[in-house]
């Protein structure tokens, strides 16, 4: 049986209101809210976040995922890639600690990619980790400012293990100039919508109806409708088509996330599979430069699966983000920097001596007296040892702040930078900057975990380490044992 053995999404921990591009404006924006990367967040780092919650639901229904060769190939998908000709794969490959012998490919920057590479996964053979991410973008109160938004998910697809079965796919494909970006532009252009509403309507009948014929399946044994596409005037309109079926279709987060593009056709089978009980039908419909529908079945196996971050509690976790700040964040306004010089460039060489450490977070652990260090270490502090060390994965470990500094004065695109020194649980203590906090929530005794981040930008090169950020929903009892006020004392 071939099918879904796991999935898993990213949603960046910040909101943008789209009621605050209409106050500044008095034009744009719309109602809900929309997911915005951080500043030190780009389509590499969410991926790896969604893939770790992918792989971390797979390997906890004690399956023998475990280990750096759970998967034959890695494949990543997105239409704002951190780099051109540079493969991004690879530093997704290298933050989830594969073994060597495991392929690591980018798909295209078409959006189509995004289902076109999930289709291809379950048609083919071996397990393969499909990881798409999209970071979006549109000029100051246009309409892609107020619908898109920003998120990961990933696909684990395989032989065993399996929580969806592949049923078949319908497919329809044509030429349609109805969005594009050229080569260097950081924004995508549409032609008027209602060239694709008309244009998408044969399509999407087209590719529904090869999909039921190819399953033997009728539009009412769906069960969960998926529906996702680049034209949202197109889905709308022609919805009606897919019959019985229409009156099933889930949320597609459009007031809560927007529209993520390469990302949205995983995204929502994500969210479909997560709340899905036993032999249920999801159809899976994808409409960008074509159509494609996907058709799944759940098995027995999905009533042991757990979810390791459900998508519905990253929604309500999300915090707040001013307008100002994601105009910054996404370079539509200069701010003035903190009056430091900018970091130099990373160095390529020592990035790869220390690669373990840089991408996977691996620390060593004394043998002989079991203290960890980190960053690994040839000499042990206690007792002296020398290379007498052992690999201590970090990227999973959870820890607490022990010291903390607000520094206002360093080189970032969004001062202050907090600073912690974090006791990890079973030993090591690293300092590292933490994110997605505001310095007035951080306590000592705050818990925190690991989280792949982009430090800064140099010289056209990304150095990518781990940052911390907070475990939801931990900070505030921290703050209430160390804070007398906070117990009304």
């Amino acid at each position: 049986m071939r099918g879904i053995v796991s999935v898993g999404g990213y949603i960046p921990y910040h909101r943008l209101d789209r009621r605050e591009i209409t106050a500044l404006f008095a034009k744009g924006g719309g109602r809900g809210t929309r997911a915005v990367a951080s500043y030190d967040e780009d389509t590499t780092t969410m991926g790896v976040a969604a893939a770790r919650n992918a792989l971390a639901s797979w390997h906890g229904r004690g399956s023998q995922a475990a280990g750096g060769s759970c998967c034959d190939d890695l494949w990543f998908v997105t239409s704002s890639p951190a780099y051109l000709e540079k493969t991004n794969a690879t530093a997704i490959h290298a933050a989830l600690r594969f073994a060597p012998q495991v392929g690591a490919l980018d798909f295209g920057g078409a959006v189509r990619s995004g289902i076109g590479s999930l289709r291809t996964a379950l048609v083919g053979t071996g397990t393969t980790l499909v990881v798409a991410a999209d970071t979006r973008d549109g000029m100051a109160t246009s309409l892609d400012e107020a619908t898109v938004g920003d998120a990961a998910a990933a696909v684990v697809v395989g032989d065993q293990d399996v929580i969806a079965e592949y049923l078949g796919h319908g497919v329809a494909t044509d030429e349609i100039l109805d969005r594009w970006c050229l080569p260097g532009a950081r924004r995508s252009r549409t032609w008027e919508q209602r060239h694709g509403e008309v244009s998408y309507a044969r399509l999407l009948r087209s590719a529904w109806q090869s999909a039921l014929d190819a399953t033997g399946l009728k539009a009412d044994d769906i069960d969960r409708l998926a529906v996702t596409g680049v034209n949202i005037r197109a889905i709308r309109r022609n919805t009606r088509l897919f019959g019985p079926a229409s009156g099933k279709r889930i949320d597609d987060f459009a007031d809560t996330i927007g529209n993520t593009a390469t990302a949205h056709p995983a995204l929502l089978l994500t969210s479909a599979i997560e709340s899905a009980g036993p032999g249920e039908i999801i159809a899976l419909v994808a409409a960008a430069d074509g159509v494609e529908v996907v058709m799944l079945r759940t098995t027995e196996a999905i009533g042991a699966y757990r979810a390791e971050a459900p998508l519905a509690e990253q929604i309500k976790t999300g915090a707040p983000i001013d307008y100002g700040t994601f105009l910054s964040w996404r370079d539509m306004v200069t701010v003035e920097p903190p009056n430091r010089p900018p970091p130099n460039r990373p160095s390529a060489s020592a990035g790869y001596r220390r690669r373990h450490w840089k991408f996977g977070f691996v620390g060593s652990r004394d043998r002989s007296s079991a203290m960890v260090h980190l960053p690994p270490a040839r000499v042990s502090e206690k007792g002296g040892a020398v290379d007498d060390m052992e690999p201590v994965p970090m990227a999973g470990t959870t820890g607490a702040i022990v010291s903390f500094t607000v520094d206002r004065l360093v080189y970032s695109p969004s001062p202050p930078v907090v600073f912690a020194i974090v006791d990890f649980d079973g030993g090591g203590r690293s300092p590292l900057e933490l994110t997605d906090v505001l310095p007035c929530d951080v306590a000592v005794g705050g818990r925190v975990e690991p989280t792949f981040r982009r430090l800064f930008t140099a010289d056209g090169i990304h150095n990518y380490f781990w940052k911390v950020r907070p475990v939801l929903g931990s900070n505030e009892a921290a703050a209430s044992a160390v804070d007398p006020d906070a117990q009304g004392a």
